[in-house]
């Protein structure tokens, strides 16, 4: 029975099994649509996708390629120091202009400032002239009404003295010139008005 078993085991195993030629195993031609990427059989590979195709690099192939890499980051830490200087003058540009809008800001309020303190002074001045004006008004009313009242008391004392000279001998008026004389030996001749 062993025999048996070992024999269809054989037979099942050798029908799946076939024998062929060379040309039935190759292997299929590339895809001519993807792309051929090429790298250097000395150096690791990055499958970054497409097919791959190593080839043997010259030395002189190999320098020159590390140039270019050399170049290409020499290149772009340049552009990143230039983008780094261009950002960095962007931001002092922006802060010079936020300065000279402070700066502007803060002279507009000072000019500001000195104006209402500018205005205030002069309405302070308009005001003291006014209080100025006003008494000096009233001084030279008070003159003017001192001297109006002297004028009369010098007006009246005058008509006295002339009614006593004119009609003091008549007998009539003899007595009333004598009171008049009496009255204007008692009554001191007043002060002069100051002066403005």
């Amino acid at each position: 029975m062993n025999k048996k078993m070992t024999a269809v085991l054989v037979l099942v195993l050798a029908g799946g099994c076939r024998i062929g030629t060379k040309d039935e195993f190759r292997i299929p031609p590339m895809d001519s649509t993807r792309t051929v990427s090429e790298r250097d059989c000395a150096r690791p590979v990055d499958n970054d996708g497409g097919n791959l195709k190593c080839r043997e690099v010259s030395e002189a192939e190999r320098r020159a390629k590390i140039e270019e890499e050399e170049r290409l980051a020499r290149e772009r830490k340049e552009a990143e120091a230039r983008a780094e200087r261009e950002r960095l003058e962007r931001e002092r540009a922006e802060q010079l202009a936020r300065e000279e809008a402070a700066r502007k800001a803060k002279a507009a309020e000072e000019a500001r400032l000195a104006a209402e303190a500018a205005r205030k002074a002069e309405e302070e001045r308009a005001r003291l002239a006014a209080i100025e004006a006003e008494a000096r008004a009233k001084r030279e009313a008070a003159l003017r009404e001192c001297a109006r009242l002297e004028q009369e008391r010098l007006d009246g004392r005058a008509v006295l003295e002339g009614f006593v000279t004119n009609y003091g001998k008549v007998g009539d008026f003899k007595g009333v010139a004598g009171q008049i004389n009496t009255f204007l030996e008692k009554t001191p001749k007043s002060k002069p008005c100051p002066s403005a």
